[in-house]
């Protein structure tokens, strides 16, 4: 049989405290130097966890490469970086900016029981999450058949990332809505011939070892 490809695909770190007050969306939002101070054990354990070789994923989002370069600089040998816009967060329109508490007057469906809108909610000027899955679908099989057999290491975000989960296992918008995807949390697909797996959804450490 085959190897698998496997595609390992990590949610960016936490952003800027301020950014966290605003739906940021597809904003280019900065990261969080005091987490990437105290998250340091984590970044070397994913220098030490993801595979090498590997092709490697950003997204047109700064925080992305930002991202990766902290695991670079925590041990894993840097490597170039290919930019795919269409793994990028949700654009969310209008609402980019807006504090938290000022989206419920402008909604137009009931919210989702585990996010801040429905999956078919599209801000005005932005879109929906369908549309999310629908530009990041093809992107998934494109990068799997272009790395059979290999592995791909993708830094994205938490809504493309739930749209590669829905893309692998025919979910729709609304049921991928309920997976929780952690800031830095690893989630490892796998692709054996027409068929997807999924190994892993947030997978981190049990605990936070000095790899030193």
């Amino acid at each position: 049989m085959p190897d698998p490809t496997r595609l390992f695909l990590l949610r960016h770190a936490l952003v800027e405290p301020s950014a966290r007050t605003v739906f940021y969306g597809s904003m280019d939002v900065a990261l969080c130097g005091l987490a990437l101070q105290e998250e340091a054990a984590l970044y070397r354990w994913l220098a030490f966890r993801l595979p090498r070789p590997a092709h490697w994923v950003i997204t047109n989002l700064a925080r992305t490469r930002a991202t990766a370069a902290a695991i670079f600089a925590a041990g894993y040998p840097e490597q170039p970086l290919s930019i795919e816009p269409d793994l990028a967060e949700q654009h969310l329109g209008e609402w980019q900016g807006i504090a938290h508490e000022a989206l419920v007057e402008r909604l137009r469906h009931p919210p989702h029981p585990f996010w801040p809108h429905a999956a078919e909610e599209q801000p005005p000027g932005g879109e929906s999450f369908a549309q999310v899955q629908a530009r990041v679908g093809p992107v998934l099989d494109r990068l799997a058949e272009a790395h059979a057999g290999g592995d791909v290491v993708i830094v994205a975000h938490g809504g493309s990332i739930r749209a590669a989960l829905a893309h692998a296992l025919g979910l729709t918008g609304h049921q991928a809505l309920a997976f929780s995807i952690r800031n830095l949390g690893l989630t490892r697909l796998e692709k054996h011939g027409a068929d997807w797996r999924i190994a892993a959804v947030n997978e981190e450490p049990w605990t936070a070892p000095d790899w030193e």
